[in-house]
């Protein structure tokens, strides 16, 4: 049995979903945040001593990192009908879009994301991050222009890593005009496992978009 350290309001959610989705049996431990501090409590310290979330203890080792509990756990412990065979023309860019929302759009999507609740960004910092996240969400529309799912016509782990990012941009209206990003994001958030997701463990963001 696989056992998932849950933290309100974390990336953790996509494990709860992707388990839900992928069929993968699991027990779920569930944290709050510090409601002064936002952050996780000192008792997810426990299960590993980064106390991120994350967590997850499976086939004997404690792992964090969203990407690579995904990866991981698509192909030992589910059908891999969530992820991309090795032999698959579009496994490459399976993977590179899996691990593309915590490698690169993660930095600036959480700083800028985050910086309101901060008291907000110095302007040339401020300057510097949105304009990237302006060209990865450009970059984004395009891969979706006449697409359903990011790689491979179906439904994987990728998209589950990209819409914790996106859940951010929605709450910020930056997807309004994105009709594409907009489209994708609404098909996910519509999903049964997504809305499980959310039964389970709660909202994904401490606000959610009107």
């Amino acid at each position: 049995m696989i056992k998932l350290h849950h933290l309100g309001y974390s990336r953790s959610s996509r494990i709860i979903w992707l388990c839900e989705e992928g069929g993968i049996e699991y027990e779920m431990i569930s944290y709050q945040r510090d409601p002064k501090t936002r952050r996780s409590p000192p008792e997810l310290a426990d299960a590993h001593r980064l106390a991120k979330a994350p967590t997850v203890e499976v086939d004997g080792h404690v792992m964090v990192e969203s990407g690579a509990i995904i990866e991981y756990l698509v192909e030992k412990h589910s059908d891999g009908a969530l992820g991309v065979a090795p032999d698959h023309p579009e496994r490459a860019k399976y993977l590179e879009w899996l691990h593309f929302a915590e490698g690169t759009m993660g930095m600036s999507f959480i700083i800028t994301g985050i910086a309101p609740m901060l008291g907000g960004l110095p302007d040339v910092m401020n300057g510097f991050l949105n304009a990237e996240v302006e060209k990865l969400m450009d970059h984004l529309e395009a891969e979706l222009e006449g697409k359903d799912f990011i790689v491979a016509d179906k439904f994987t782990g990728a998209d589950i890593n990209l819409h914790y990012m996106l859940e951010g941009r929605s709450a910020l209206g930056q997807l309004e005009s994105r009709p594409n990003c907009k489209r994708y994001f609404d098909a996910l958030v519509a999903r049964p496992g997504y809305q499980k997701t959310v039964e389970l463990g709660g909202p994904v963001l401490m606000t959610r978009p009107s």
